[in-house]
């Protein structure tokens, strides 16, 4: 079993805490036949990262704001099959409130219906697409994760599922758990992942250490 210090838990949340998977590939596949692209590649291209990205590349002339609204509204409304991923519920009540948060692609509206539809617990404070400029890749938005638990993103854990956010944990200086639940563990790998787990109900928290951090236990954890 491995064990990893920290002062603060990062989680993303589709893909981590959540499988929101087939309802973000119905809105974006939807979107997609709309506008005449290749579904499989939207909706590829679109997970892990805020919407108005993918939009803004994939249509770099139209109305970006009335296009993230429309797929706002249309992931908001579909929640079929919205769930809680293995492990992810109990891992949060384990966890001391002020030691987590979400960090997400996701805007807050979506975030809230997402967590909600999934039975779990809203963080003290979280990050979403509608608080930060630059979304994943960029290590923005889990700086300003570590920023709102006061502490610094080298002494946090980030959860994720995607390589994007992989690449922006791993750019704000933290260390990552990647779950497989949506890519390889190649492409976990190349974007920089330090353990690969199946989901979260490989973590579980451990003796609270004496600076006031928490130790994080891995069960099978595959390791750079």
């Amino acid at each position: 079993m491995t064990q990893i210090h920290c002062r603060g838990v990062l989680f993303d949340l589709d893909g981590v805490l959540v499988n929101s998977t087939p309802a973000v590939a119905r809105v974006w596949a939807g979107w997609a036949r709309a506008h005449g692209f290749d579904p499989d590649e939207v909706v590829r291209q679109a997970h892990g990262r805020p919407s108005l990205a993918t939009i803004r590349e994939l249509l770099p002339h139209a109305d970006h704001a009335a296009e993230d609204r429309e797929v706002e509204r249309r992931e908001i409304a579909d929640l079929d099959g919205v769930v809680p991923l293995p492990g992810s519920r109990e891992l949060l009540q384990a966890l001391p409130p002020s030691c987590w948060t979400i960090v997400t692609s996701c805007t807050r509206p979506l975030a809230g219906v997402r967590i909600r539809a999934a039975g779990l617990s809203l963080p003290e404070k979280l990050v979403t697409a509608s608080d930060i400029t630059s979304g994943k890749p960029d290590p923005e938005p889990y700086l300003r994760g570590a920023l709102l638990l006061g502490v610094a993103a080298a002494d946090c854990v980030v959860l994720e599922d995607a390589p994007a956010g992989i690449r922006a944990g791993k750019a704000a200086g933290a260390r990552v758990i990647a779950l497989r639940t949506t890519a390889s563990d190649a492409a976990l790998l190349a974007a920089g992942a330090d353990w690969i787990v199946d989901d979260c109900a490989a973590l579980a928290t451990a003796q609270a250490a004496g600076d006031g951090g928490l130790y994080l236990a891995l069960r099978g954890a595959l390791r750079r």
